[in-house]
């Protein structure tokens, strides 16, 4: 189990009306990434956050931008994203016909490019191409709604994956979103997660409970 895993809070939990406070004020409770789910109505069913919404973010953390694309097709937007301020950028195996060439594209644009795993998802569709890899995503919930239940069945996957990324002998963070709580968080770091995505768990209680809600994700 990793000493302390990355956290990062997840924006779409945050209070909309107050975007960059709320980041400025997870940045200072310990959060080590900010996490942004972007949502296109179509490959999943809910519409969030563009990215103008990110580019206004930007200016308000030093953190970096996890920015989750769940867009189908997801190509004609990645510049964008890259150019608003993304660091990271990952993206679904299904939302488009090319993996290989979207995580090309990604790099080029100077971000580090991620894949994402829905529950159905098996890993062995980055079998080959784990050189082209920067991060790994493992969804324990179904992508579209935040506050779901914890799926245990995507346990197994994380052990998978985490055996996959030792093989390379590279440093790729194993992340874990969805219902990630202080309960659910140890059983993802045994199995070899280093990230955690939290929304609710991060968010609740309002600005002074962030340093707390973080600590507790840590098993502090």
């Amino acid at each position: 189990m990793p000493a302390s895993p990355i956290i990062a809070p997840s924006i779409l939990a945050a209070d909309f009306s107050r975007l960059g406070e709320e980041a400025r004020a997870v940045e200072a409770a310990g959060a080590d990434w900010l996490h942004i789910d972007v949502m296109d109505g179509h490959f999943v069913p809910n519409i969030t956050l563009g990215p103008d919404i990110v580019k206004a973010l930007k200016p308000h953390v030093k953190i970096p931008f996890d920015v989750h694309l769940m867009i189908a097709p997801v190509d004609p937007y990645i510049e964008a994203f890259a150019q608003a301020g993304a660091d990271i950028i990952s993206v679904h195996p299904e939302s488009g016909p090319h993996l290989n060439r979207t995580l090309k594209l990604i790099r080029q644009m100077g971000c580090k490019a991620g894949v994402v795993f829905n529950p159905s998802t098996s890993p062995s569709v980055i079998e080959w191409m784990m050189d082209e890899i920067d991060l790994i995503l493992v969804m324990s919930i179904n992508p579209g709604f935040g506050g779901q239940k914890f799926m245990r069945s995507q346990l197994a996957k994380i052990e998978k994956l985490r055996e996959m990324i030792d093989a390379t002998g590279r440093d790729i963070p194993l992340e874990v979103d969805g219902g990630v709580t202080p309960e659910t968080a140890p059983l993802c770091l045994q199995a070899g997660a280093t990230a955690l995505v939290a929304g609710t768990a991060v968010f609740k209680g309002g600005p002074s409970a962030y340093a707390a809600n973080i600590a507790a994700l840590r098993g502090g």
